[in-house]
């Protein structure tokens, strides 16, 4: 990827020849941006280019309303999307661009935007940024997912390549079933659910009424056929067909859209040799009645011209490309023409034939004959235009659907999770507990003058113990251990705020509150830079009327068999979750008033692939009871009762599988 940031810039130099905004901002392509601390702590939702804009607009507003006190960031990788972005939200969002997908800019980007999530549309897979989420515990949720069966053949021709993205994704909502095979088929580990296609949702632009008005007196009398998106190979025989029928539709205007800029002059040059009279969108010259073909050679104005459209034809489908996406066509109530290759839609394109409201053809003949048909019979065009977009309706509502979906899967924490930046101190907290901020301090004295602390644990790490309001909670200040503990106390070296002591803890803490394990709430924690060190702190919810094994044995209450057992299948959850606890002992391990088990201080813990570590994890666990047992006469644990644990351990994994 590093490799790549020089043809990269390269290419942002050349297009910004015609198009000079591809030079502007070019600090967001490295993440050397400044970022608005409203923006941190909200959810990324990365929209490629100006179709998926479009397609991510009603989930976007769906996210709006789901969470009311987050700012969303808005991310693409075209200046034409992010037009679109600032045309339909205004400042509702932060936007800016995807940077490179270098590790060092990656990094950078969620160091300073510190998401809950980030959410991709559709397959924008960049490895990089699958994986540096993944190493910080930010989920990443792919949207809109499709896979076709050809797309899915490439990712196992680099397959290699390909696990670097699949491995990292964590929720997986896909337009089809089919899609959830390929995927799966891949060995993709990520959680699954068919929520269907965003652009059934689609949200059109508040300026597309006055465009098209300002367009329709220059295409008054005229009968109108729009090929869509079109590639090499296609746009001559559109031509072709458009020359035969011209006799017999003289006030006929094909509006020619390629799919790709780059492919705009070749196309404008093989009109001109056609003999036809060429008007070019970005000369934004006037649209005579000699004008045969309009070249739509102007970003992000598709839906104008299919809008005006009497027909469309839908392109990448006359050869084997897969076809392009027929729905902005169906929204309009178009009659749809395309040719026989359409696996990258297949779905969509099997239910328009079953409502018989698409037109098949193959070449210049059957494209002349569908054409000449569908202008001559006009009931027949406007009845398959509307039963295609009966069609576009009947299949709505995947923004609510994918809402929900991520809503369950973020957890009720997500809403009322907030960062709060003051100088080089950043905090983290939940508002549903510390009201806008104000009532959160770190300092025990401020607890200890509110007459608040109600108790602390002992030892060189102090943990306080706090009532406030209907909460209590536990909090902890980092220190450093060993002999340079002597020295430091506790100043941590400088490292990046994702990766800093407390902020790890509270994110791993909430990675495993969502996969549902019996870990305390994170309430809060804080990050005090220095030059060159930093300081943590972190606030953690109390469990009530809770006791630590090693204390619960020491008095001399027993544990029964089941209860052993019921521990080893405790452990068999986490590790099957791949949760690696650095120091997991008797005193890490808590037993609450309802006998359930939990699991405490997560403090240089990470999430592993499975490993030598999981067995190394139940040893450590086995010495610390032994040790417990000889300097305790009354320690109530005997070895014959480790295998108990074991049992339970072994048939946790037994059930899963």
């Amino acid at each position: 990827m590093y490799l790549l940031l020089v043809p990269a810039c390269g290419y942002f130099y050349w297009r910004s020849r015609k198009e000079p905004a591809y030079r502007q901002r070019m600090a967001e392509r490295f993440a050397w941006q400044k970022v608005p601390e409203q923006a941190m702590g909200g959810l990324i939702v990365h929209a490629v280019s100006v179709g998926e804009v479009v397609a991510a607009t009603p989930l976007i507003k769906a996210l709006q309303q789901q969470y009311p006190t987050l700012r969303l960031t808005i991310s693409c990788t075209t200046p034409t999307a992010s037009e679109r972005i600032r045309q339909s939200f205004a400042d509702s969002v932060y936007q800016c661009y995807l940077p490179l997908d270098t590790p060092g800019n990656i990094k950078r980007w969620l160091n300073k935007l510190q998401p809950q999530a980030v959410i991709i549309l559709e397959t924008e897979l960049w490895p990089n940024l699958l994986q540096q989420c993944r190493r910080a515990l930010i989920p990443t949720i792919v949207v809109n997912a499709r896979l076709s069966a050809k797309s899915a053949r490439g990712y196992r021709r680099w397959y290699g390549f390909s696990r670097l993205a699949l491995d990292n994704i964590s929720l997986l909502l896909a337009q089809n079933t089919a899609t959830v095979r390929r995927f799966k088929a891949l060995g993709c580990q990520a959680q699954y659910q068919v929520t269907g296609n965003l652009k059934f949702d689609m949200t059109l632009p508040p300026t597309l009424h006055s465009q098209v008005e300002q367009l329709q007196p220059q295409l008054a009398n005229r009968q109108i056929w729009v090929a869509g998106s079109t590639h090499d190979g296609e746009d001559a025989q559109l031509l072709a067909a458009y020359q035969q029928l011209k006799p017999q539709f003289p006030q006929l205007l094909l509006i020619l859209v390629p799919r790709h800029p780059q492919r705009f002059n070749a196309v404008a040059e093989l009109i001109s040799q056609s003999g036809l009279v060429l008007t070019r969108r970005s000369d934004y010259s006037e649209i005579t009645a000699d004008t045969d073909v309009l070249l739509g050679d102007s970003m992000g104005e598709l839906l104008i011209w299919y809008q005006l459209a009497d027909l469309v034809f839908i392109g990448g489908s006359l050869i084997r490309r897969g076809g392009h996406n027929p729905l902005e066509a169906m929204v309009f109530a178009k009659a749809i023409q395309t040719g026989p290759h359409v696996f990258n839609f297949a779905q969509a394109y099997q239910w328009l034939a079953q409502d018989n409201a698409v037109n098949w053809v193959s070449d210049v003949s059957s494209l002349v004959n569908s054409t000449a048909q569908l202008l001559t019979q006009h009931t027949l065009a406007a009845a398959q235009g509307q039963a295609a977009q009966a069609l576009y309706q009947r299949h709505g509502g995947a923004s609510k659907r994918i809402c929900q979906a991520i809503a369950e899967y973020l957890g009720t924490d997500c809403g009322q999770f907030t960062v709060r930046e003051e100088g080089a101190n950043i905090s983290w907290y939940q508002a549903d507990v510390f009201a806008h901020g104000d009532e959160l301090s770190f300092n025990p004295a401020v607890w200890q003058q509110q007459q608040a602390v109600i108790g602390q644990s002992q030892g060189r790490n102090i943990a306080w113990f706090i009532k406030h309001r209907h909460s209590r909670f536990v909090l902890r200040h980092y220190y450093r251990g060993g002999l340079i503990g002597k020295i430091l106390s506790d100043k941590f070296s400088l490292e990046p705020l994702l990766q800093s002591r407390a902020m790890a803890e509270y994110a791993l803490l909430r990675h495993m509150r969502r996969s549902n394990l019996p870990v305390p709430r994170p309430l809060a924690a804080q990050y005090c830079k220095h030059r060159f060190s930093y300081q943590s702190d972190l606030v953690i919810e109390l469990i009530d009327d809770s006791q630590d094994l090693a204390t619960l044995l020491s008095a001399g209450q027993t544990l029964t068999a089941l209860q052993w057992q019921q521990l080893g299948q405790l452990i068999a959850r986490f590790h099957q979750q791949g949760i690696y606890h650095s120091d997991l002992n008797c005193h890490n391990i808590l037993l609450d008033k309802h006998l359930r088990f939990w699991l405490i201080d997560f403090d240089k813990c990470a999430v592993k692939a499975p490993g030598a570590w999981q067995q190394a994890n139940l040893q450590r666990l086995l010495r610390s009871l032994h040790k417990e047992r000889k300097q305790q006469a009354h320690f109530a644990w005997q070895p014959e009762q480790w295998p108990a644990v074991l049992q339970g351990y072994q048939q946790q994994f037994a059930d899963r599988n």
